[in-house]
């Protein structure tokens, strides 16, 4: 049976939309493979790490009538890309095989049975649907995932905090050193309040296939599941349970200083500083005077950067250390042209907002150095 017959690169797109969650080695040998489902005019791909299942429809010529089997993703996708982009593909099905021809080449691929292939079993408890343009979650996503935690033994940090209450969606990470938050409006009303956390290796690959245009994503959060739908993809994941900290009494409030300046400036030169910054701790100096910035940074080998930015300040002198890694990030994944820092002293953790960006905030705490 003719599976599919595709040029190259149609083929080759739908596979690398579903392959980002396989992973080569897993303890269950099948979900090394995607799920091909033939039905009518149609192919469907699935793939699955237990916890992550994402699957697309594609449109591809083939024989017509029911078939399914599994695959090696990784394989398919490294031969795909290997051909020329022009060609046709032949797919086609025989004796627990799967043979691949396009032009003088041909490949034969070991199949596992579809059966044996574990789908997720999806909540019936889905609350009601909300959508917002791809773009717009993209952007949100864009503003807060370099604040995620990493292999935290605080597991709700591993991940995103998604809240749904009446017309905003509000996104919050934060690893305890650092929090971002961004919202945007909904065009409709959500019942109640929706809360979720998206375990990091979700957000990580909805950030991969998002789409920067204005088709939108429809969500649906239960008790210990996420979907998302959008253009032809379906996006099912397990939630990460705990208690997400009250980001409320983490943001800072009522800062009396306040300066406003440049972002690509102020990154440009935390950058430099970082050069020279401890390899361990990565802390630089900010002080701030009326009428200027500075920047100091230093390491064990006695060497020393400064950088000094004019900015429009007249409040307190205050000299506080931060992470220079800290603020990079914030400032390399804002796209905006000014930001606020809002300081009260040496002790109390810095608020950064964007003027053009109302719903964006970012709380770093500071170092002693």
């Amino acid at each position: 049976m003719i599976v599919v017959r595709s040029p190259q690169g149609k083929l080759l797109q739908a596979l690398q939309s579903v392959a980002g969650i396989v992973e080569r080695r897993h303890t269950l040998p099948v979900l090394a493979n995607v799920l091909l489902r033939r039905s009518g005019p149609m192919l469907e791909l699935t793939t699955s790490d237990l916890d992550i299942q994402v699957r697309t429809r594609a449109e591809l010529d083939g024989d017509e009538g029911s078939f399914a089997t599994t695959v090696g993703a990784r394989k398919l996708i490294d031969i795909l890309r290997a051909l020329p982009a022009d060609q046709v593909v032949i797919l086609s099905s025989a004796q627990n095989k799967l043979t691949l021809q396009a032009g003088r080449s041909r490949f034969m691929l070991q199949t596992l049975p579809a059966e044996d292939f574990p789908l997720v079993n999806e909540s019936v408890d889905f609350g009601p649907a909300f959508a917002v343009p791809q773009k717009v979650l993209k952007g949100l996503v864009d503003q807060v995932h370099f604040a995620m935690a990493v292999h935290d033994i605080r597991y709700y940090l591993n991940g995103i905090l998604f809240i749904a209450e009446g017309r905003t969606l509000t996104l919050v990470a934060t690893d305890g050193h650092r929090l971002a938050l961004a919202q945007a409006a909904l065009q409709d009303d959500v019942p109640g309040r929706q809360e979720v956390i998206l375990p990091r290796k979700t957000v990580l690959e909805l950030q991969r296939l998002l789409a920067d245009d204005e088709e939108p994503i429809e969500m649906r959060f239960a008790g210990n599941q996420a979907r998302f739908a959008f253009g032809s993809m379906e996006f099912v994941t397990k939630l990460v349970e705990g208690k997400f900290p009250d980001y409320n009494r983490v943001i800072p409030k009522n800062h009396r200083n306040r300066v406003t300046l440049g972002r690509a400036p102020l990154l440009a030169s935390l950058q430099r500083a970082a050069i020279l910054t401890s390899e361990k701790f990565k802390g630089v100096r900010v002080n701030l005077e009326p009428g200027v910035l500075r920047i100091a940074a230093n390491n064990s080998e006695q060497e020393e950067a400064t950088e000094e930015l004019e900015v429009d300040y007249d409040g307190d002198a205050i000299d506080i250390g931060f992470n220079v890694t800290y603020l990079i990030d914030m400032l390399a994944n804002v796209d905006r042209e000014m930001v606020t820092i809002e300081l009260q002293d040496s002790s109390a953790s810095a608020l950064i907002t964007v003027p053009e960006q109302a719903g964006f905030k970012y709380v770093v705490m500071p170092m002693r150095i």
